[in-house]
């Protein structure tokens, strides 16, 4: 059984109409809008499909919503469990692939598949674990001046375009095994937003294989408001500095090790 979840913050109905489609499209037997709003507008995509269920939820954070679903998906008992951001959407096809992937390798524990911009870029989702350098030079820094270090972080000198074992994936599409979240547990409530990818990914890498499989693609509107709004960059600093209290800041051994070994084995 697979479900699936998005999570909105004050989302008109159609924002998000086109991702419910592609999702109610495959093979997925309940999603589960968590609203994160103030008001309750969005309980009428119930009225879609009775695979709909509209959860309005005090506000917080974007993991600790999914963790909502993901409760839920476990009480019906899911195998697959696949969070999605409201800003992609995807040709029919994608989650059965998934599937079948996840269902013949046993010791995969979440898989992401390529993603794409509108205008068909690529975006470069595929990463190390992440060094406080490497997100002040990411954020703050020209792409001109880091490229030759976001070539190594983002993974770019691989092209993309073969099956890889990634320690970071991008949040805006992780497809988990529900067994393999109950072993390594779920989102850490204690990020608002931002890092909780990172962490979930790292955490589910050190028992798991976090694949990244490019033979089925995405589209994801991304837009990084952080960039743009002072809040929101001071949100994401904020949480950053939770996430590096919590994993180490310039000492970090086993992310030393895990990234270490991911570009020996990619190089090969």
């Amino acid at each position: 059984m697979l479900t699936a979840s998005i999570v909105s913050y004050h989302h008109r109905v159609s924002e998000i109409k086109q991702v419910i489609d592609c999702v109610l499209a495959g093979p997925v037997e309940k999603l589960y809008v968590i609203d994160n709003s103030s008001d309750d507008r969005l309980r009428e995509l119930e009225c879609i499909s009775d695979r709909v269920h509209y959860i309005h939820s005090v506000n917080r954070g974007y993991g600790a919503g999914h963790n909502i679903a993901i409760q839920e998906a476990i009480d019906l008992g899911a195998t697959y469990h696949v969070v999605v951001n409201p800003d992609i959407y995807f040709e029919s096809g994608v989650l059965e692939k998934l599937v079948s992937f996840m269902n013949l390798h046993k010791d995969v524990g979440q898989i992401m598949p390529k993603v794409y911009y509108p205008n068909g870029d690529l975006q470069y989702l595929c990463k190390l674990i992440p060094t406080p350098l490497d997100l002040i030079f990411k954020r703050f820094i020209p792409s001109s001046i880091v490229e030759k270090r976001m070539l190594k972080f983002q993974l770019r000198f691989t092209k993309y375009n073969k099956i890889m074992n990634v320690p970071y994936l991008s949040g805006c599409f992780m497809f988990f095994r529900i067994s393999a979240l109950q072993d390594i547990g779920l989102f850490d409530e204690r990020f608002f937003m931002y890092p909780e990818d990172i962490d979930i990914t790292r955490r589910m890498h050190e028992k798991y294989l976090t694949i990244f499989f490019p033979e089925v693609s995405i589209v994801h509107a991304h837009a990084a408001a952080s960039k743009t709004n002072k809040r929101m960059l001071k949100i994401h600093i904020f949480n950053m500095i939770k996430y590096f209290n919590k994993w180490g800041w310039l000492f970090d051994l086993k992310r030393r090790n895990i990234n270490k070994r991911v570009l020996e084995e990619l190089r090969k």
